[in-house]
């Protein structure tokens, strides 16, 4: 019986990576995984999913993938992939989480989400909550703040200071982000 993943944890916990391993593994056994971004994740490049640690691939774009003709051909049984993964999924709409879930019910195609819980101030995204109310198992990839306790918090900062106030959505790596534990985010501390 097919499952809805999320595996969330905080930047840098090597979710693209993971991600990108899970598909390598599928495609290895000669199955079909579809990878999917949301199109607002374009850092890379539009149809290019990559890790901090230089894996990559191609993708497609999950609004696309989604969309009602093409949910129609998967519907009828044509081109079914034997898994879907999503990268970046903390980006989706809670309607486009309602609709993987539903190709888990009802074509038995396991979904596996990957992507951050919340934004910088702590805040669940709307795919993340969707993900969170209605995913069959939920994981988390763990990572370490720079003190070594376990990093809950993506940090947005800017001039050594974090930025506590802004727009939800503000793509950006190491040079915007670093994961905090609890403590260091509340105290803004981002290095010893």
């Amino acid at each position: 019986m097919a499952k809805l993943y999320f595996r969330h944890g905080a930047m840098g916990s090597s979710k693209t990576a993971n991600a990108l391993m899970v598909r390598f593994n599928y495609m290895e056994r000669g199955q079909k995984a579809v990878l999917l971004k949301p199109k607002i994740e374009n850092r890379d490049g539009e149809t290019i999913v990559k890790s901090r640690i230089g894996l990559e691939s191609k993708c497609e774009f999950a609004e696309d993938y989604l969309t009602k003709e093409h949910l129609e051909l998967l519907y009828a049984g044509i081109d079914l992939p034997n898994a879907i993964i999503v990268d970046e999924a903390q980006f989706l709409k809670e309607e486009e989480i309602v609709t993987l879930a539903n190709i888990v019910d009802d074509l038995n195609i396991p979904v596996i989400c990957y992507g951050l819980r919340t934004d910088f101030q702590g805040h669940l995204f709307e795919g993340s909550k969707k993900l969170m109310e209605i995913a069959n198992v939920i994981e988390e990839v763990p990572t370490i703040c720079w003190c070594g306790r376990k990093a809950l918090f993506n940090a947005r900062f800017q001039d050594e200071k974090i930025v506590r106030d802004g727009e939800q959505v503000f793509l950006g790596g190491n040079e915007s982000y670093i994961a905090l534990c609890r403590k260091h985010f509340r105290d803004g501390k981002i290095h010893a």
